[in-house]
């Protein structure tokens, strides 16, 4: 049995005042300065980094002068390293493994450069590989993030990143424009939100139905949680997200669903789905967080609520063909948190409370997928996850019977201009003309997040 709260806001449209333009920070809710209008003026500037993961570090400590006999050309001793040591456990080589983990343990630290930082973390999911401690260290990890975090730092956090880096905007630009389209012209909407990005999305879809041509529709939105870090901060963001949909003059209803024990146990009677009511699915960073085997049956119950239109985020990995092979896991695992740790170093400055705690959390994610990944129930304390590449999701939805659906030039647009306001190095992929499977956000030519729209 899984429990739902709500609050319901009726303010009808006609009391609002449409010759406001401008809100005042105190009446925004949790997360609107960060902002995802791609047509907001100004372009954020970024500070001087640090060395990027593709650059030879030039550190002069101890630990770096002893790295000179493993780096390769390129200057990637850290990678050379870990696959080495990954290799060496694979082997069971124990005299190999030993020396390799001293290594690593002398060159490696989390506050030093990108080689060093993935150093530090993968050292330390090799290290429970090789104990048999991958278990107990996941558990003791989350649950010193879940001291750490409060509303007020998960704010910080999510608003930082987001003002640096297109990662989440993305997804939330191409969705929000999809589902704009997908409802136009619907009186009564019901979004059930399945994501990890704590409500950020919906002040700027409230802004765009509050100033939609025709009558201002009802929103539902009914927000599942699937972590208990998302489920301890949820109660600041139900009273701001109300507050704010009442200063746009929207009629709003906001639910909170908590207790699953799987995402296919959502039924129509326990989201509230009223056959009156168009239903969106939005999914973005939520769906790898599912057992590989159940993501069929997820698939499935989104059928079941006969939705208008699905939205699917999600970062661009194979974390899930691999489990098997621990070598290839782990080159799939530190080729994608080289990309990440490249793109966090390059965005915020040397100095950033915020991109340490980004790191501790990729941490907490490597020791979950190469250590314990298969052990450890789905139990709303899930922070690492078997990702999947766009392909094996659109393959997965084809034969479970939604088609995709293009983005129209106007979303296309926006997220050109969204990517604009940042730093060089992120570009769009499209697909080819008649593939309508999704779009690409990329890092220095590489795809890292896949967004795509889809109907039953």
């Amino acid at each position: 049995m899984y429990h739902h709260s709500f609050v319901r806001v009726q303010q009808p449209a006609q009391h609002m005042d449409r010759s406001r333009t401008s809100i005042s920070s105190k009446d925004q809710p949790l997360f609107l300065h960060a902002t995802t209008n791609p047509k907001n003026n100004g372009t954020h500037q970024p500070q001087t980094q640090g060395k990027s993961c593709n650059q030879p570090h030039s550190n002069t400590s101890s630990a770096t002068r002893s790295s000179d006999s493993v780096e390769s050309s390129d200057g990637k001793w850290a990678q050379k390293l870990l696959k080495e040591c990954a290799t060496a456990m694979s082997e069971k080589d124990s005299t190999k493994i030993h020396h390799l983990l001293w290594m690593l343990n002398e060159l490696a630290s989390p506050y030093g450069d990108c080689d060093q930082k993935l150093a530090a973390y993968f050292l330390q999911a090799l290290f429970c590989k090789a104990t048999d401690s991958g278990r107990r260290c996941y558990k003791t990890l989350i649950s010193v993030a879940e001291k750490s975090h409060s509303f007020d730092s998960v704010r910080k956090l999510i608003l930082k990143f987001q003002e640096v880096s297109p990662w989440t905007t993305f997804g939330h630009v191409a969705s929000n424009g999809a589902l704009l389209e997908a409802l136009e012209g619907e009186p009564k909407l019901h979004i059930i939100d399945i994501s990890n990005t704590l409500c950020t999305q919906w002040p700027t879809l409230l802004e765009a139905l509050a100033t939609r041509n025709d009558e201002t529709p009802s929103l539902k939105l009914t927000v599942v949680v699937t972590t208990s870090i998302a489920k301890s901060v949820m109660k600041e963001i139900a009273p701001r997200m109300e507050k704010f949909a009442r200063l746009m003059g929207v009629p709003f209803e906001f639910k909170v669903v908590t207790g699953l024990h799987r995402l296919s146990e959502l039924t129509k009677e326990g989201l509230g789905v009223q056959e009156d009511e168009a239903v969106a699915i939005n999914c973005i960073g939520a769906l790898r967080r599912v057992d590989v085997e159940e993501r069929r049956a997820v698939i499935q119950m989104f059928q079941s609520l006969r939705p208008k239109v699905v939205t699917i985020v999600d970062e661009e990995a194979d974390f899930s063909n691999s489990r098997d092979d621990f070598v290839k896991c782990f080159e799939e695992c530190l080729r994608f948190y080289t990309i990440y740790f490249d793109m966090l170093d390059e965005s915020f400055p040397p100095t950033s409370n915020e991109k340490l705690m980004l790191e501790r959390e990729c941490s907490r994610s490597i020791v979950r997928v190469l250590t314990c990944d298969d052990e450890i129930e789905y139990d709303h304390k899930g922070d690492s996850e078997r990702r999947e590449r766009g392909t094996q999701w659109t393959q997965r939805l084809r034969e479970s019977g939604f088609s995709p659906v293009g983005y129209s030039d106007d979303v296309v647009d926006d997220v050109k201009a969204l990517l604009k306001r940042y730093r060089g190095g992120w570009s769009l992929v499209l697909p080819g003309e008649d593939d309508h499977s999704g779009i690409y956000l990329a890092w220095k030519e590489e795809p890292v997040v896949w967004a795509s729209v889809w109907k039953p």
